[in-house]
């Protein structure tokens, strides 16, 4: 499929806004707390285009009606193209090609960051910033550009940030602006990942809330890759040299493979039900990919289209990975691929959110790599009992 290759996209800006119309200096909402930002956010810029605001007054907000949407869409299709045949609001296709422009921003800006001994860094405006501060104010910059989210909140600044969106019909997010940052100076991929779920609540909700899940992936190409609550697959969109996002792969199955990621190989030590099951991937020769980022990690099992990833506790390594910003996230992109994810006991989509540092476990991977991770640790597997599973359960 991926043989069809030719970009039908007019340039990948928000639409309705001139290629020729340039903001000037953003100022952050008033709203948004003292710790998201002392000083007025600064245009920031890829290939010396910043990013562009829309008049606030051309937006509408959309009420998602039913309709009957194209089921598959075509590999070669521009970003806009294909988020118009996956979902009838057009908020949210706002909100996601906002976030496309902070992305690929976000790309270059890792791609040039000047990296020492503490911190690899950036300019942003006149200020010089690790580069995962400048990717969160990228991302809050883009979400107020939107006009459509309510609420967001990032692993940076775990605190709701009002950006003055609508509740009926806007949306609220979380995201890791960075995950892998400690890695960046090593020149291995990193990524952004973030939820969007419809409405003003990020507490008290479950992954399987969200209306839509990505990864910015920044490694020697630069990916985007979206799944939509409701439609099927999840899909990949590649960032060509002229800023465009195009339509590259569509995942619908995750199937069985001999490959494994695992994380936390600490928790071995005092946890012998996970040793159990890390020597069971050396002895039946699976083979070890695992580079300390979840987003490459996470990633390949969709671009593989096999495999299993695991982060598990012990009696003295607690749970890191937080639920809200990255696991949730990851879960629906997998599920919505055809794979599985799990806590152990149940779905990573179907554990309440109460608070917004939330952390688990968790496995992905494709179905019997799941049933194996419930009961190599706990004894059975709830993939076994009849129960149902998966993104559209």
């Amino acid at each position: 499929m991926e043989a069809s290759i030719g970009c039908c996209s007019p340039r990948a800006f928000l639409p309705g806004v001139s290629t020729h119309q340039h903001s000037t200096a953003l100022v952050a909402p008033p709203s948004i707390s003292p710790s998201f930002s002392s000083k007025s956010l600064k245009s920031s810029s890829l290939f010396g285009e910043p990013l562009r605001q829309v008049p606030r007054s051309s937006l509408k907000v959309s009420k998602t009606k039913q309709s009957s949407l194209v089921t598959r869409c075509a590999i070669g299709e521009s970003l806009e193209e294909f988020l118009a045949k996956a979902t009838p609001d057009k908020g949210l296709i706002r909100l996601l090609i906002s976030m496309g422009e902070a992305l690929r921003t976000i790309s270059f800006k890792v791609r040039t960051a000047s990296c020492g001994g503490t911190a690899c860094i950036n300019s942003f405006g006149d200020e010089q910033l690790a580069v995962d501060m400048l990717a969160d104010k990228l991302l809050f910059e883009a979400l107020s550009y939107s006009h459509f989210c309510k609420y967001a909140c990032s692993e940076e600044v775990p605190e709701l940030q009002d950006l003055g969106g609508p509740v009926e019909g806007g949306f609220s997010v979380a995201f890791d602006p960075l995950d892998g940052s400690s890695i960046v100076d090593t020149n291995f991929t990193v990524g952004t990942i973030f939820g969007v779920w419809p409405g003003d609540k990020l507490t008290g909700i479950t992954g399987r809330d969200q209306v839509a899940a990505a990864m910015g992936i920044y490694g020697p190409r630069t990916t985007y890759v979206l799944a939509i609550k409701g439609f099927p697959g999840t899909h990949e969109f590649l960032l060509l040299d002229e800023g465009k996002w195009q339509h590259v792969k569509e995942t619908t199955e995750i199937g069985e493979g001999k490959l494994f990621s695992p994380g936390n190989l600490r928790a071995t030590f005092d946890n012998p039900d996970y040793d159990k099951l890390i020597n069971y991937y050396v002895k039946e020769k699976y083979t070890l990919r695992y580079t300390g980022g979840m987003v490459p990690d996470v990633n390949q099992i969709l671009v593989k289209e096999k495999g299993v990833f695991t982060n598990v506790i012990s009696p003295t390594t607690k749970a890191k990975l937080r639920l809200l910003f990255e696991v949730a996230p990851l879960g629906l992109l997998i599920e919505n691929a055809g794979g599985y994810s799990s806590d152990g006991h149940q779905s990573v989509l179907d554990k309440v959110i109460v608070n917004l540092d939330d952390r688990t476990q968790v496995a992905y991977g494709s179905k019997n790599e799941i049933i194996r991770f419930e009961e190599t640790l706990y004894g059975s597997s709830r993939l076994k009992a009849g129960v149902p599973v998966g993104a559209a359960a």
